[in-house]
């Protein structure tokens, strides 16, 4: 694998998108199948059935990756308030936002503490503060 820098950070997860395509073509057939069943009280039980299950298959999909996201947030709050107090003896600034400081995970060791103080204080945003990396830190885990 290359380097990873700003350019080519990001993650695209083909076989969730792929499933969440098939999902959604899924609700949409079913909601088909609804209305030609409207009328017709042996299909309609079924047809609303399926529509009803298709909507909570979505929103188990959708739910399984915030939660997943939300735990991977959580993880690198407390990896990078450790880095944060190894290098320093301090926990990281209350005044950083997870966004914040999931955007400081990519900071190399000789910028991270500069960069932590300086997000903190301007409340730079996610974005700003990756494209302000000097010497990017590889995260190849989160997804």
């Amino acid at each position: 694998m290359e380097q990873q820098n700003y350019q080519n950070h990001t993650q695209i997860v083909k076989g969730y998108l792929t499933l969440l395509g098939v999902i959604f073509l899924s609700m949409i057939g079913s909601g088909v199948n609804l209305y030609h069943s409207w009328g017709n009280h042996d299909r309609f039980y079924s047809a609303a059935l399926l529509f009803v299950l298709m909507w909570i298959v979505m929103f188990v999909a959708l739910y399984a990756r915030t939660f997943a996201l939300k735990a991977q947030d959580r993880g690198i709050r407390a990896e990078e308030n450790l880095r944060h107090f190894v290098l320093t003896g301090k926990l990281l600034d209350p005044r950083l936002t997870i966004q914040q400081i999931i955007g400081l995970r990519f900071a190399a060791d000789a910028e991270f503490v500069e960069l932590a103080k300086k997000a903190a204080e301007s409340g730079m945003e996610q974005k700003e503060i990756k494209q302000a990396v000097k010497n990017w830190r590889a995260d190849l885990y989160r997804v």
